[in-house]
């Protein structure tokens, strides 16, 4: 469980995790060394597992994202958890979501342009076997909340 301090460390974390650790004392009220201590303690415990860079996608070059919809048949563990693994390592995959419902995942590509969308699903997805079905969604604007209060 997270007590107050470990909160406002958190929420000051998620601003902006370049901060130094004099910043984000000074910020919730504590010594540098208590801070530096439950960051530490923090990471330890799995809690905060890195920092993520964000990346401007069209600056380099990826500027249409979309989300693929995908069944995939038979829905056997060895089909699901290939397919999960080699469409992670794909290097226009932003994110694999494994989903319940419709569909088995939920793919967030970003690629250079429409070709390379149509490459990606036609060329890359629908030739896996296991793969009976894809529904594609071009993302017109993607916002992230990139700060998460813990509950």
């Amino acid at each position: 469980m997270l007590d107050e301090l470990d909160t406002a460390i958190l929420r000051e974390l998620q601003t902006d995790a370049r901060r130094t650790n004099r910043d984000i004392a000074a910020a919730v009220g504590v010594s540098p060394t208590t801070a530096l201590d439950r960051t530490r303690a923090l990471r330890e415990r799995g809690v905060i597992r890195g920092a993520t860079l964000d990346v401007d996608l069209p600056a380099i070059g990826r500027p249409v994202q979309a989300l693929i919809a995908v069944r995939i048949r038979p829905p056997s563990r060895r089909n699901i958890e290939g397919f999960r693994n080699w469409v992670a390592a794909l290097p226009d995959t932003l994110g694999v979501f494994v989903t319940s419902g419709n569909e088995d995942f939920l793919v967030h590509v970003a690629v250079p342009d429409n070709d390379s969308l149509y490459a990606f699903v036609i060329d890359r997805l629908t030739e896996r076997p296991e793969v009976a079905d894809v529904r594609t969604s071009v993302v017109y604007e993607h916002l992230r909340n990139t700060r998460i209060a813990p509950v």
